[in-house]
């Protein structure tokens, strides 16, 4: 009979009985009674009446018994510490049991009490048990040290259990040494600031020692403490790679994630160049196949793991692709993780294969999975150029089939195919209309109004496609409302006599009729530069859009590194860091991969910019056009940052809103005409008075605002030049220059009105720059500009406005307000008025920096026909700051080094040589070195401008 007949007895007086059998002389009833207890305690009893008689029960050589009775005692020993106290003796007695399983159950049942009267008392049987001769208490010992730790920590260390933990790694037994690493995580986790695990090369080939003999649990506690290793060089962590890829052949899924995860932590360090790199990518890639045979759960956990590691390095599994097509008995949640891995996995050389997949998978009678299948071929079109076509007309296919979440879900992605590949497939918009009244999803709704707003030329009835959706505008969702406001402003600007009334229509329902803040304000922007000036409307409306990338969901790289160091584990199948979902602080540590060494990737730290550059003050990296959008909307509106205090009312510069916002002159004063005929301009009150405050004060810091204590300096002024011709301005002509005195930049403007009527209220304001140029002080014209008057203006600029790279890199954008209008030109500075005073290099510094910088920094350049010779030539750029740091005559040329500053701190050096050509010209070339290789043409026209003229 077996035991379920201690589970089936319903006697009433149960315990009484229990409890004479408990204490009879007859082992075997003895045993009988204490199976009943714990039947009854399984169940969910109160038998905790018994505990004095079931402790009586510890006193016996029957393993099976003793056994039983220490489950007891762990359940109840909580709830009756008091109780619990009188095993103590038992405990110590059995600890020193010459049987090492009866020591290794004392040992742990000890650590499975978790009452803090007993804990003191077992410390001196867990020390001797520590040090037992036999392992397997060695290992029980171990573990019992984390236990106790987690309840009493102060004790564990005053005990020294810490540092006998630490001993245990160096055990002879593997399975020992696996435990006690699983101990020290364990603490180290709880205690991220403790350095316990203290990895050197001496401990971490004991336990890759160890990892070829413990059982597969002790290997995953080792190979993750390898994890947490970082190799002091490449070759170390080859060696260690060496040793752990014969785990990826484990039978143990979470063994063979382990492994992978050392592998894909310490293949950071190795040069792409090695043979072995090669070798370790042909490895990775067997086991990870392998795991996707395992029952289905098992495959889920692996596919969002090979997801990680396909974000991270493809090269592994670019070769695998069949092995993630769908099997039709697949549960929905590993088909669509194995979509997910095709398309990333997706090339030139298997998109013929994919698309036939996926063709198949779209009509499946899954709907989720159909969608994503469909989407998936979208995805592919825009990730590989070459297979576009075919992948529209696979779309077009899918469309005519007539499936509504089909046809919705197509419309979707064609939507990104456009932005993708701009004027090349728009012959299908036709079909997509036809299917216009099957969109019920917003996202398909939204997508197809973009289509007829961006396209809205080469559709006949535009505005009777737009018009049909506006009927029910507030019943919309507000992505498609938000689609619908631009196309129809899009449809409006293409479009201006025929859609007069719609357009005014849909502004009237963003702005007055609704309440969602998102949708209001896109309508009062688009109202007021309809209003006032359609032609920037157009400009911004109807701007080029730039192309979509590849892959739009991929893991941000700091995430994904992270992640890297979690495989395994949950946080790589939520795809989320372990402090996401950890309640608390306690144990979540970041992670980051190790740095690529110096032989796999050569990365310039911080400590080697030049001497004569402190790193704090140099940029690097201009920010780019494409991180910044770099429109005129984007312009600061507000005073002026940084420069010395000025005399001028900083009141009256806050006030002016080049956009309009809150003047009276361009709202219901406006003249007439401005915005076409019985165009109604924006309610003034529900216009935001300020539409932004200025970004330059959190940037001041990157640059060098040092105005440099030098010689009174005059650089080189070029003579002024129509910047913004009068037919452009509405007779108002704009000439000026830029000049440098002293360490202060200026830009002189002559103002000339060709108008008949007066102009006031001028007001200046640039867009980001390259180098932070703005304003210092507001455009002052003190009085009104006449008809035919001209006044001269020098308007205090300095370098602490917001920055973004422009092409060229000198373009500046300027917007004028007036009370006519508001004009905008741009204009190309000559980038010596960056040149600071204090851009002088001692030599030492000059010849280290010049080692420092790269070669491919260099880039010479000709001066022809120069009239100058050597001395001339320093003492003229000098003027312009750009110092001349030594001379010296090498066979008959003269050769200068010479160094300059730009205000943001990049320093650029040069070399001149000075060839004699006929008695009144010579020859000039020019080398230039700089970290910021872009800036060396303009510093090359700068050069040209400042000596021939």
């Amino acid at each position: 009979m077996t035991d379920s007949k201690y589970f089936t007895t319903t006697k009433k007086g149960e315990i009484f009985e229990l409890k004479a059998e408990l204490n009879s002389d007859k082992k075997e009833k003895k045993k009988e009674a204490v199976k009943k207890v714990i039947a009854s305690m399984t169940v969910g009893k109160d038998v905790s009446a018994l505990f004095p008689d079931v402790v009586n029960c510890m006193q016996t050589d029957n393993l099976e018994l003793k056994k039983l009775v220490y489950l007891y005692l762990m359940n109840y020993a909580k709830s009756q510490p008091d109780m619990a106290i009188m095993a103590v003796n038992t405990f110590v007695k059995d600890c020193e049991d010459p049987n090492p399983l009866i020591r290794a159950l004392a040992v742990r049942t000890m650590g499975c009490i978790r009452v803090d009267k007993i804990t003191e008392y077992l410390c001196e049987p867990l020390r001797k048990c520590l040090k037992d001769e036999d392992p397997y208490v060695r290992k029980t010992a171990a573990v019992c040290v984390a236990k106790l730790h987690d309840i009493n920590a102060q004790l564990v260390e005053d005990q020294g259990f810490l540092d006998t933990l630490k001993d245990l790694i160096s055990d002879s037994n593997p399975m020992v040494v696996a435990n006690a690493v699983a101990a020290l995580s364990e603490i180290a986790e709880s205690h991220p600031s403790s350095n316990l695990l203290d990895l050197n090369p001496q401990s971490i080939n004991k336990l890759l020692t160890a990892l070829n003999e413990c059982t597969e649990w002790g290997q995953i506690f080792i190979l993750d403490c390898l994890a947490n290793y970082t190799p002091k060089d490449d070759r170390e962590a080859q060696s260690i790679c060496e040793r752990v890829t014969p785990r990826l052949s484990h039978a143990n899924s979470a063994v063979v994630l382990s492994a992978v995860k050392v592998l894909m932590k310490f293949m950071e360090m190795l040069s792409k160049d090695l043979d072995y790199y090669g070798t370790l990518l042909k490895k990775l890639a067997p086991p990870l196949v392998t795991l996707l045979s395992a029952e289905p759960e098992l495959q889920y956990v692996a596919l969002r793991n090979i997801n990680l590691i396909v974000q991270k390095r493809p090269e592994i599994l670019k070769h695998e692709m069949k092995v993630f097509f769908v099997k039709y008995n697949d549960p929905i949640y590993v088909k669509l993780e194995k979509l997910d891995i095709m398309i990333r996995l997706a090339s030139q050389a298997n998109i013929a294969q994919v698309l036939a997949e996926l063709k198949e998978y779209a009509t499946e009678v899954d709907v989720d999975f159909v969608r994503k299948a469909v989407r998936a071929i979208g995805r592919c079109a825009i990730k590989v150029e070459q297979s576009a076509e075919r992948c529209v007309s696979t779309l077009l296919d899918l469309i005519q089939t007539k499936v509504n979440y089909v046809v919705q879900e197509a419309i979707v992605v064609i939507k990104d195919i456009f932005r993708k590949y701009p004027n090349k497939y728009e012959s299908v918009i036709a079909t997509l209309c036809e299917n216009l009244d099957s969109l019920d999803e917003p996202e398909a709704r939204a997508a197809m109004i973009w289509i007829v707003g961006e396209y809205a030329e080469r559709i006949d009835n535009a505005d009777e496609l737009l018009e049909s959706f506006l009927e029910g505008f507030h019943d919309e969702s507000t992505q498609v409302q938000l689609q619908l406001l631009t196309a129809i402003v899009k449809l409006f600007l293409k479009k201006p006599t025929e859609t007069q009334e719609l357009v005014q229509q849909v502004l009237s329902l963003a702005t007055q009729d609704s309440d969602n803040p998102d949708l209001r304000d896109r309508g009062y922007i688009y109202w007021r530069l309809l209003s006032t000036d359609p032609v920037a409307a157009k400009e911004v409306v109807l701007a080029e859009k730039p192309l979509i990338s590849e892959e739009t969901d991929l893991i941000e790289p700091t995430l994904l590194d992270e992640l890297i160091c979690y495989i395994g584990t949950l946080a790589s199948v939520y795809h989320k860091p372990p402090s996401a979902f950890v309640e608390g602080g306690r144990g979540v540590v970041h992670k980051s991969l190790p740095p690529r060494t110096a032989s796999s990737e050569s990365t310039e730290s911080p400590e080697t910019a030049p001497a004569g550059a402190p790193s704090g003050e140099q940029p690097d990296v201009i920010p780019t056009q494409g991180d910044l959008l770099g429109d005129l909307l984007n312009l600061d509106l507000g005073p002026p940052v940084g420069g010395p205090p000025l005399a001028t009312s900083s009141v009256q510069m806050g006030a002016v809103d080049l956009l309009g916002g809150g003047l009276d002159s361009l709202m219901g004063d406006e003249p007439e005409g401005i915005g076409g005929p019985n165009f109604v301009a924006p309610p003034a009150a529900a216009v935001p008075p300020n539409l932004g405050t200025s970004m330059g004060s959190g940037l001041s810091d990157l640059f060098d605002l040092t105005s440099g204590v030098g010689t009174l300096s005059g650089s080189y002024v070029a003579p002024k030049a129509v910047w913004l011709p009068a037919m452009k301005a509405k007779g108002l002509e704009i000439s000026g220059t830029f000049t440098r005195q002293v360490g202060s930049i200026s830009m002189d403007l002559q103002l000339t009105n060709k108008a008949l009527q007066v102009m006031t209220d001028f007001a200046i304001q640039f867009n980001r720059n390259s180098f932070g140029l703005a304003p210092a002080a507001p455009l002052q014209v003190h009085a009104p500009l006449s008809p035919n008057q001209t006044v001269e203006i020098s308007l205090p600029l300095n370098t602490v406005g917001s920055v973004m790279k422009m092409e060229p890199l000198n373009n500046l954008q300027v917007a004028v307000k007036n009370n006519i209008d508001v004009f905008y030109f741009s204009t190309l500075y000559p980038l010596h008025i960056l040149f600071v005073e204090d851009g002088k290099m001692d030599r030492q510094m000059f010849l280290a920096t010049w080692k420092d910088i790269p070669n491919e920094n260099e880039a010479q350049f000709q001066i022809r026909d120069c009239p100058l010779n050597a001395e001339a030539v320093s003492s003229r750029l000098q003027s312009s700051n750009i110092f001349t740091v030594a001379k010296r005559n090498v066979e008959g040329q003269d050769m200068l080094y010479q160094s300059l500053k730009l205000t943001n701190g990049i320093w650029v050096l040069a070399e001149l040589r000075i060839q004699p050509g006929n008695p009144s010209f010579t020859d000039l070339e020019l080398s230039l070195k700089c970290r910021a290789p872009e800036v060396s043409q303009h510093v090359y026209q700068a050069y040209e401008t400042i000596l021939k003229n």
